[in-house]
C-alpha cells in the first residue's frame, strides 16, 4: 500500500476512534466527576497500550523519547479534562469541532516549518477542511455565546501540543510512547484529585463508559502516531482532527441532537477535503 494512502487510512481511523471516545467521555462526564472520568479513561488506555507494546515487542524508549512522551501526556491531560467538561456542559456538536480546529493549527505550522509547504492538492484540502470543521461547530442561529467555548479553546491548544510532542516521543515505536503519555496524564489527574479533596470516584455505570472512552482515545493515539511516522505531521494532524464528524453523528443518533444546515454543509466540505489531503 502506498505511504500516502496508508497515512490517510491511519489518520481517518484515528479520527473515528477519537470521535467515539469523545462521545463516550462526554456521556460519562455528565454523570460523574470529570477528573475521575479522565483517571479511569487514561488508566484503561495505559493498560491497553502497554499490552499492545509488549505484544509487538516494542523496546522501552530512551530518555529523550521518554521526556517528549511525558510532556505530551501532561498537555493531553490538561486538554482532555477541559474538553470532557466542555462536552458535559454544552452540545457535543459545538464544542468538539471548535477544539478540533485549534488542534490542527499547531501541527500544520510545525509540519510546514520542518518539511516545507505541502502539495497544492493537500494545501487546498487544508484550506477546505479547517473552515469545514468550523462550520460543523457553528449553530445556525446565534443565541448568545454557547457554554463551554473557553474550555474548548483550552482543549484545542492542549491537544495540538500533544500531537506535536507525541510525534517526537514516538520516532521508533507507536504504542509505548502513547502508554507513557497516558501514565503522565494519569499522574496529573491524581494530583488534581488529591488537591481538590472532593468525591471523585464514579459509580459503576460511568466507570465502564469512561473505560470505553479511554480505550478509544488510546487506540486513536496509536493510529495517529503510526500515520505521523509514515507521512507528514500536518497531513496526519488535519485528517485526524476530523474526529468531530464522528462525535456529531453519534450525538445525532443517540442523543437526537439536530444538525443545522451549516453543519451539514461543513460535513460535506470535510468529505471533499479528505481525498484532497490524501492525494500525493
Amino acid at each position: 500500500m502506498p505511504d500516502h494512502v496508508a497515512v490517510a487510512l491511519l489518520s481517518l481511523s484515528a479520527a473515528i476512534t477519537w470521535g467515539a471516545g469523545d462521545f463516550s467521555a462526554g456521556i460519562a462526564a455528565r454523570r460523574a466527576d470529570i477528573f475521575g472520568v479522565v483517571a479511569f479513561a487514561h488508566g484503561a488506555g495505559l493498560v491497553v497500550m502497554i499490552t499492545l507494546a509488549r505484544l509487538w515487542g516494542e523496546p522501552w524508549p530512551g530518555l529523550h523519547e521518554f521526556l517528549w512522551a511525558a510532556a505530551a501526556g501532561l498537555s493531553n491531560g490538561i486538554a482532555i479534562a477541559a474538553f470532557y467538561r466542555a462536552l458535559a456542559i454544552s452540545k457535543m456538536g459545538i464544542t468538539a469541532p471548535i477544539a478540533a480546529v485549534i488542534t490542527a493549527m499547531l501541527p500544520v505550522i510545525v509540519g510546514t516549518a520542518r518539511e516545507g509547504l505541502p502539495g497544492r492538492f493537500q494545501l487546498a484540502g487544508f484550506m477546505l477542511a479547517i473552515p469545514a470543521i468550523w462550520m460543523i461547530a457553528r449553530p445556525e442561529r446565534a443565541d448568545g455565546r454557547p457554554r463551554g467555548i473557553g474550555l474548548a479553546i483550552i482543549a484545542g491548544l492542549g491537544f495540538s501540543g500533544y500531537l506535536v510532542l507525541i510525534r517526537y516521543g514516538g520516532s521508533t515505536s507507536a504504542f509505548m510512547p502513547v502508554a507513557l503519555a497516558r501514565l503522565s496524564s494519569l499522574l496529573l489527574m491524581f494530583i488534581i484529585i488529591l488537591r481538590n479533596r472532593r468525591p471523585w470516584l464514579p459509580s459503576p455505570g460511568p466507570i465502564w463508559i469512561a473505560i470505553t472512552a479511554g480505550i478509544f482515545d488510546a487506540v486513536g493515539g496509536g493510529f495517529f502516531l503510526l500515520a505521523a511516522q509514515r507521512g507528514r505531521l500536518d497531513v496526519a494532524a488535519v485528517l485526524s482532527s476530523l474526529y468531530p464528524a464522528s462525535t456529531v453523528l453519534l450525538a445525532r443518533i443517540f442523543l437526537k441532537e439536530q444538525l443545522t444546515v451549516i453543519q451539514r454543509i461543513g460535513i460535506a466540505g470535510a468529505l471533499i477535503a479528505v481525498p484532497l489531503i490524501a492525494a500525493k
